[in-house]
């Protein structure tokens, strides 16, 4: 065969729907190939590629010989998947062309150098298949930039992540964290290393955030998918009757959109003050933080439905004051408006985009349990008239979703407050 009509065989196979996305991170149209492994990839997972010598090509600008061609024929990313991923545990994070180079390496080494997902070796790691994982990482400490090496502890048993202040686990450890309410997401760019890692968790009615790295990627990929385990044990048990499908999509997120925003009090007379912001999809709220690597917020405000009061648009508000970004963002909710400042036009319409997103969503049973909550310190917010929710002054709104009905009571003395 001519270099040319070969290069006519490669191009239809890669339109085909089976080979039309890279076979490791899905991204479309790979204008690449691992003629090793018989797969088409993408130009950043061939660079991976590259790196295991795999042996890659560009499917348009390199020479095929014609042997090469005809085993691109005979594998095809649905054979070599059949092979590479026969056995992908359900809870392990399979990569999207956007996610960080650590979790995309560590997922091509993963398959095709380790052989984890075979079915025929030893694999995959004991942190996945025994529910217990420990070791060293270095974490941030609360008040400073300064990364400490700290020992964790993840029981899939206790359905905990414990960790330790001093390697001596006598002393007992700084912090014993449910997977009941743990995330975990790569956080590269924002911690300020390739393997960097934030881990949110509830601690009573507050969010908090630890940021952790290792320098080995395996190591940090292999504490990713230990978490994600857990978090898949502990579903599993929480929601016995859920399936696959509905459950893996909870074991762990990204969050739709983060950045900075002004924002100003309650009465709209307050000075506006720069603020990190992070919506939560998932658990439909927008929480805010002083900065971008605090350990607890500032706050949080619940998203609900347009059909329950909720709403937003752009605006601009005419009574603000101190504001210095000039793009404005409104979410209307049943108790109050809420200002935010954006910087640029690009970035308000992201959060106006994001935000709609999860306005769109139906809310379910548990998202009516965990709006009552928040509403309650929406009221201390009211009353309390500053830039920042006042924990000392919390009230909490019950609604009962199925009747529309709602009870207020206080939390500190109420036993019925939810919790």
């Amino acid at each position: 065969m001519s270099n040319e009509r070969n290069k006519k065989i490669l191009l239809e196979l890669v339109k085909l729907p089976e080979n039309s996305r890279c076979a490791d991170c899905g991204a479309p149209e790979p204008d690449w190939a691992s003629y090793k492994l018989g797969v088409f990839v993408c130009l950043n997972c061939s660079g991976i590629h590259r790196g295991l010598s795999s042996r890659v090509k560009s499917i348009r600008l390199d020479f095929w010989e014609d042997e090469l061609v005809e085993f691109m024929k005979s594998t095809g990313n649905v054979n070599a998947r059949a092979v590479y991923e026969k056995a992908v545990p359900p809870y392990y994070y399979r990569p999207q062309e956007n996610d960080c180079s650590a979790l995309r390496e560590q997922w091509i080494r993963a398959k095709y150098q380790r052989k984890e997902f075979t079915g025929e070796t030893k694999y995959p790691p004991l942190a996945y298949t025994t529910g217990f994982h420990e070791g060293i990482l270095w974490k941030k400490g609360k008040e400073n930039m300064h990364f400490l090496k700290r020992k964790f502890v993840l029981s899939e048993r206790e359905f905990t992540l414990t960790y330790y202040n001093k390697e001596d686990e006598s002393k007992g450890p700084k912090a014993v964290i449910s997977i009941k309410d743990l995330n975990a997401t790569f956080q590269p760019q924002k911690i300020g290393h390739p393997h960097g890692l934030q881990i949110t968790y509830q601690d009573e009615d507050k969010t908090r955030n630890i940021y952790v790295y290792h320098e080995s990627s395996e190591e940090i990929v292999v504490w990713y998918n230990a978490i994600r385990a857990a978090r898949y044990a502990y579903l599993k048990t929480a929601y016995p009757t859920g399936s696959d499908e509905e459950l893996i999509p909870k074991i762990t997120r990204n969050y739709l959109k983060e950045g900075y925003m002004e924002k100003t009090g309650p009465l709209l007379k307050e000075s506006f003050k720069k603020r990190w912001f992070i919506l939560d999809s998932q658990n439909r709220k927008l929480l805010y933080f002083k900065d971008q690597l605090d350990a607890e917020e500032l706050g949080g405000i619940f998203i609900g439905t347009e059909n329950n009061g909720y709403s937003v648009k752009e605006c601009v508000p005419k009574h603000a004051r101190g504001n210095k970004w000039t793009c404005g963002v409104t979410v209307e909710t049943p108790e109050r408006q809420f200002v935010f400042m954006c910087e640029q036009e690009r970035e308000q319409k992201q959060w106006l985009n994001a935000l709609r997103k999860v306005l769109s969503r139906p809310m379910s049973p548990q998202d009516y349990t965990a709006e009552a909550h928040i509403r309650g310190q929406h009221d201390s917010l009211l009353n309390g008239g500053s830039d920042d929710f006042c924990p000392t002054r919390l009230t909490v709104v019950a609604r009962c979703w199925r009747s529309g009905m709602l009870l207020k009571c206080s939390l500190r003395n109420d036993p019925l407050a939810p919790k």
